[in-house]
């Protein structure tokens, strides 16, 4: 009986820097009409040698060269990635990456932590514009944004 897992790797340019990009997961769909692919199951994408998504479905949708333009991660998603030199993790029940404009959006309990400096954010939803280094926290459901960082108290002297 075949393995559970389907490795797949992708060879493509993300916009700017050419990295593989390795793909496990239980199941795998592919529509070449709709320029889809949809996996489930223990769904991981490890691109380079830190970033990596967790969920248990991956939609990925292509262009017509095949190129990725948009991933959109559901159920139980989290992820790890360097942004800006800055390592974050961060989770919520929907990511969506665009590539090409270099987004991040999570939504429904959004969480975002920068290792470094120990900062979180927690709203509805979180939007990380990777090539403005912006980033926005919107409150949806009316129940308040959560910021947490720590400062040092520099005694007066």
């Amino acid at each position: 009986m075949f393995s559970k897992k389907i490795i797949l790797f992708f060879l493509f340019s993300v916009f700017v820097n050419a990295d593989t990009v390795n793909v496990t997961a239980d199941n795998f769909f592919a529509d070449e009409n709709k320029l889809i692919s949809i996996l489930t199951g223990n769904v991981v994408l490890k691109k380079g040698d830190y970033d990596t998504l967790k969920a248990d479905k991956l939609t990925i949708y292509f262009d017509k060269e095949k190129n990725p333009i948009k991933y959109v991660a559901t159920g139980n998603t989290r992820f790890n990635a360097i942004l800006k030199d800055k390592h974050y993790d961060g989770k919520g029940e929907i990511l969506t990456y665009e590539p090409e404009k270099e987004i991040y959006t999570l939504e429904k309990n959004a969480y975002l932590h920068e290792k470094e400096t120990k900062k979180e954010v927690f709203g509805d939803k979180i939007i990380v514009d990777r090539a403005k280094t912006t980033y926005e926290v919107k409150s949806i459901s009316k129940k308040p944004i959560k910021l947490i960082f720590e400062i040092e108290d520099k005694e007066k002297k």
